[in-house]
Parts: C-alpha cells; sequence; structure tokens
C-alpha cells in the first residue's frame, strides 16, 4: 500500500468505525501484509509521520488518538480517574506526571506503560470500589476525586499534601454521595477534611 492509501484507509476506519488504534495484527488485516512486509511499511511510514507508534504494538494516525482511545485499546476494563482525571475537571492546579486508570485485571509487569501521550499507570481494584462509567472513559469529577482520595489512602498518603484543590463547590453532591457508598467510610471523613480546607464549608456526606 502507498502512504496515500494508507491515510484513506485509517481515516475511513475512523469516518466509519470511529477505531483510531490499532495493533499489529489488525493493521495487517487491513492491508493484506505480511508481518515482514507490514513491519517495513510501519517502519517508513512512522518516519513520515503518517503513521505513529503510540505504545508497544499500538499505532494510528499521526496526532489524532486520545489518552482514551489509548487506554481502551490496551485494556478494556480500565477508565481513567484519579489526579489525571481531577486535571482534566479543573479541580486541582498542578499539572500530572501520570495517567492512573482503575481496571478490575491485573496486568502484572506491563501495570506501566510508557506511550507518546505519557505515562499510563493501570491499578487493579478488585472490590465494590470499581466501577467502569458507563458513557465515558474518563472518570467525573466526583467519580474521579473519590477514586484519587481512596488511593492516596491505601498509600498512606493525604490528598492535600500532594495536590491543591479548586473549584470542589462544582461537584455534585448527589453524585458524590451515591459514589462514595462503595468506598471504605475512611475515604467518605476525608473527603469532609477536604471540603472545609479547600474553603468549601461543612460537607455532610
Amino acid at each position: 500500500m502507498k502512504a496515500i492509501d494508507w491515510q484513506k484507509t485509517l481515516q475511513e476506519q475512523r469516518d466509519k468505525y470511529r477505531k483510531v488504534i490499532f495493533t499489529v495484527t489488525e493493521l495487517s488485516n487491513i492491508s493484506s501484509l505480511n508481518t515482514k512486509s507490514l513491519k517495513v511499511s510501519l517502519s517508513r511510514l512512522v518516519n513520515r509521520r503518517i503513521i505513529q507508534r503510540y505504545t508497544k504494538g499500538r499505532y494510528g494516525m499521526a496526532e489524532s488518538v486520545m489518552i482514551e482511545d489509548l487506554v481502551s485499546s490496551i485494556d478494556p476494563a480500565a477508565y481513567v480517574t484519579g489526579m489525571y482525571a481531577l486535571y482534566r475537571h479543573q479541580l486541582i492546579t498542578q499539572v500530572p506526571t501520570e495517567i492512573t486508570c482503575f481496571t478490575n485485571h491485573r496486568h502484572n509487569r506491563s501495570r506501566v506503560r510508557g506511550t507518546t501521550l505519557g505515562q499510563i499507570v493501570f491499578v487493579c481494584i478488585t472490590d465494590s470500589t470499581y466501577s467502569h462509567p458507563q458513557k465515558n472513559l474518563v472518570a467525573s469529577p466526583e467519580q474521579a476525586i473519590s477514586d484519587f482520595v481512596y488511593l492516596c489512602r491505601k498509600r498512606g498518603i493525604c490528598p492535600s499534601d500532594i495536590v491543591t484543590f479548586r473549584n470542589l463547590h462544582r461537584l455534585n453532591l448527589k453524585l458524590l454521595q451515591k459514589y462514595l457508598k462503595k468506598y471504605p467510610a475512611t475515604v467518605k471523613r476525608e473527603m469532609e477534611k477536604l471540603f472545609q480546607q479547600s474553603g468549601g464549608g461543612i460537607l455532610q456526606l
């Protein structure tokens, strides 16, 4: 396949099927190339910046992939949460250095994945705390802050020691209450403390 044919094929996959991330096997099926020929083509296409290698074994059109696309391709059970989601929702001031994902799958050695979009860390949650969002791969503000506080508590860290919270008044308290029922009581108490420290007043949960 010529470069222009690759571009058309990948655009068609995106427009028709909303697919933007591909494994080597998927690219081989699309192009009808054997593994050896495909590797040669991919090397050429990556050098020309037509295709981008986002992480080991995952390719897509250059600069057209969001972190949600990449995470779901690596682990369909994972969702983006914690500090990265809080920053996306403008609830903290610090820029995250890694992308935290909760999953109910164990990743063993591949728990930390280096990607061109940032370092992804998969945290395996096997209890009732794990709850994959129904409509979005990025946790809502209420779920993200609950997950973040829960993870900090598990690691023996005070959440307010590592981030500065803001805009907590924007949280939907009814939705926050719903999520907090899935977490230990210590998470609820920590959340109440955070609201007082951030100037949000007394939070009745």
